[in-house]
């Protein structure tokens, strides 16, 4: 039996596949988007008709390879991954992610996860390696099964509201003023960060709070935190309800890392704790006031977080987590081409002053770390932004507390003073890469974060990355221009 065999006949996959089929009829849904995610993060797939629900869901659909690197070409003209000779992949939707779209109710949505064609002559129905969200359930699976625990993650998601042109092009300004915390500015994106709200919960997300941030038109809107693939599910889910709310109110999401210089960029903090024991349970609020399936509102809680500190120091944490974070200490360069994934990234730790992470230590509540303990029982990994995969991330966050905990890693001690006073008084500090092509460098070097994109998924990724480098390398930008224009004679 192959992978996409064993996937379709799990236990209890054929009750839920007939529960979404009772609640697409009483809800009236016509359409369904059956998405995947593609190497960057970009939500990629087909529409198919409700009519077809039972037959998707036992034979799936076929897209191209290619699919999960957007479709694109390289700098050379040749196809990303996967050329046009290549064989196509398989969907086979995941009923427990199921929602109806609560801007267009006849519509819904459902996550996939890919697979080998069937008539492939090598490896015929396998796990496709270049789906990264397939990858990092198998990723969470193994390391529960290794270690018996669990990955939870909270994200923090910056993004920008910015303006348009009569034309639709963007103005290049920020909806509000750049006042970090000021409810005045908040309030004016009332309407915009409202919608969100009012779509994030009719989707199944506990919304917990927001704030507007240090740049034009910059918000923050936080979820509670949860296992960390359903984690991933919901940001992803969160992008593309900015995308509609923006189309709604004519505005712009603007999840670019630094659109604009001398203000802050949008990062993305992932907060992250090791758990045993917890169970599902139902978001009874949110399942109350909107019709949809339960499996959309189900969080995990309870059991035992390895990351609460378990000896005198209330701001150590756990003997477990202390390696988990040793891991992520010993592999943070690899890991920042995974957190910082574009060229625009590296703005935002080259431009000074605005607590961006460029330094490789971790300490508590110690913004001027790359890594920090945020509050007992969660550690922050900060040198991640509003562009990033957080599939890729999260798989890359997995491996690194895997070779910590195996491993016995020890972080070192915790830095409390600033990092700036601290290499004042004489300690050696590494920074993190502060280009894509350093970052990329060091991750070609690590094994255990390359782990993390096996086999297809790697090629792809540094395919990706290295061309859109190389392509950045070989522009002539505005400052090429102002610098070097009448420089001579």
């Amino acid at each position: 039996m192959t992978d996409l065999d064993r996937h379709v006949r799990q236990p209890g996959r054929d009750k839920l596949v007939k529960q979404v089929r009772a609640k697409i009829n009483e809800l009236g849904v016509e359409y369904i988007f059956f998405q995947f995610i593609s190497v960057t993060g970009r939500v990629v797939g087909k529409g198919i008709p409700t009519d077809h629900w039972e037959r998707t869901c036992e034979k799936g659909f076929q897209l191209v390879y290619g699919a999960t690197a957007n479709l694109f070409v390289d700098r050379h003209g040749d196809y990303i991954g996967y050329g046009p000779e290549a064989k196509e992949l398989v969907g086979i939707p995941d009923p427990e992610t199921f929602c109806q779209l609560p801007w267009d109710k006849k519509v819904a949505r459902v996550f996939v996860t890919c697979f080998r064609n069937r008539e492939e002559r090598d490896n015929p129905g396998a796990h496709l390696t270049s789906d990264c969200r397939g990858n990092l359930r198998i990723h969470a699976q193994e390391f529960k099964k290794k270690h018996g625990y669990q990955l939870r993650v909270g994200t923090e998601p910056e993004m920008m509201w910015l303006t348009k042109n009569e034309d639709g092009s963007p103005t290049g300004k920020g909806f509000s003023k750049p006042y970090c915390y000021h409810i005045d500015q908040f309030e004016s994106l009332r309407p915009v960060f409202m919608k969100v709200f009012e779509y994030a919960r009719a989707m199944g997300f506990d919304m917990i709070q927001g704030d507007h941030e240090d740049a034009p038109g910059q918000l923050e809107l936080n979820w509670m935190y949860d296992d960390v693939l359903r984690n991933a599910d919901r940001l992803s889910t969160y992008r593309q309800i900015c995308a509609q709310v923006a189309r709604e109110f004519n505005l712009i999401a603007c999840f670019m890392t630094k659109p604009f210089m001398g203000v802050s960029a949008s990062g993305c903090h992932t907060n992250m704790s090791l758990w045993k024991g917890g169970k599902d349970r139902i978001n009874k609020l949110s399942h109350k006031s909107i019709p949809a399936m339960d499996d959309v509102f189900t969080y995990v809680e309870g059991g035992t977080n390895y990351f609460m500190p378990d000896t005198n120091d209330i701001q150590l944490p756990g003997k477990v987590g202390l390696k988990a974070i040793g891991g992520v200490m010993k592999h943070l360069g690899a890991l920042t081409a995974i957190g910082s994934s574009t060229v625009n990234s590296y703005r935002r730790l080259w431009d000074t002053g605005f607590w961006a992470p460029v330094y490789a230590d971790w300490g508590f509540q110690n913004r001027t770390c790359g890594l920090r303990v945020s509050a007992p029982g969660r550690f922050e990994y900060r040198s991640v932004d509003s562009m990033h995969n957080p599939y890729l991330m999260g798989s890359g966050l997995l491996k690194c507390f895997d070779d910590g905990i195996t491993n016995n890693i020890d972080p070192g001690k915790p830095e409390s003073r600033s990092m700036y006073d601290a290499q004042a008084a004489g300690k050696k500090v590494k920074k993190l890469p502060l280009s894509l092509g350093e970052a990329l460098n060091r991750l070609e070097e690590d094994e255990v974060i390359k782990s993390a994109m096996p086999d297809e998924m790697y090629k792809v990724f540094h395919w990706y990355k290295n061309d859109e480098w190389e392509r950045f390398l070989g522009a002539t930008t505005q400052w090429d221009l102002d610098t070097y224009l009448d420089c001579l004679p």
